[in-house]
């Protein structure tokens, strides 16, 4: 299935979509932007960004698709396998329901690539198989040619930590 927007790619192709910050700078792209992951079957949006990255907010523009927001510190992990867990049932739940997630930090990067990790770590890819599972996933995204995710070492130890199942 094809990338509705560049710097984004499928876990689960038509499902599950992890990437980078949906708006832009500007009104007419962000709605252009947004409008592409409408248009792909786009239903539920999960934002890990923090209320104070200076991001411009786009929920006003989803229409009946439903926005959650988890914030986890750039460049960090989550807080607590809580909000970990919470993520990932919040994505489980969806897809069940056969929606279609987009997942994302601001660059689609690292805090995203934990999280995806840790789902494929729950979905039977544990241990390193979830990183390696990731890594050839990334390789979708045009970012991944100058760009790792996870982007930290704590990053990753997180994923290889992270309990299947769980």
């Amino acid at each position: 299935m094809n990338q509705p927007i560049q710097n984004c790619y499928w876990i689960v192709s038509g499902a599950f979509l992890a990437g980078e910050y949906p708006r832009d700078k500007d009104d007419q792209t962000s709605r252009d932007k947004l409008g592409r992951l409408l248009d792909s079957g786009i239903t539920t949006f999960i934002d890990l960004t923090e209320a104070d990255e200076g991001l411009l907010p786009y929920a006003q523009w989803l229409g009946t698709a439903t926005h959650h927001r988890f914030p986890i510190q750039d460049v960090s992990v989550p807080s607590s396998p809580q909000i970990t867990q919470d993520i990932l049932d919040t994505i489980d739940h969806a897809i069940d329901r056969g929606e279609r997630v987009y997942l994302h930090c601001w660059g689609g990067v690292g805090r995203t690539g934990v999280i995806v990790g840790c789902w494929l770590a729950r979905h039977g890819h544990a241990g390193p198989a979830a990183l390696d599972q990731l890594h050839n996933l990334w390789q979708q995204c045009p970012k991944s040619r100058r760009r790792r995710s996870p982007e930290t070492q704590e990053q990753e130890r997180y994923i290889l930590n992270w309990e299947a199942g769980k």
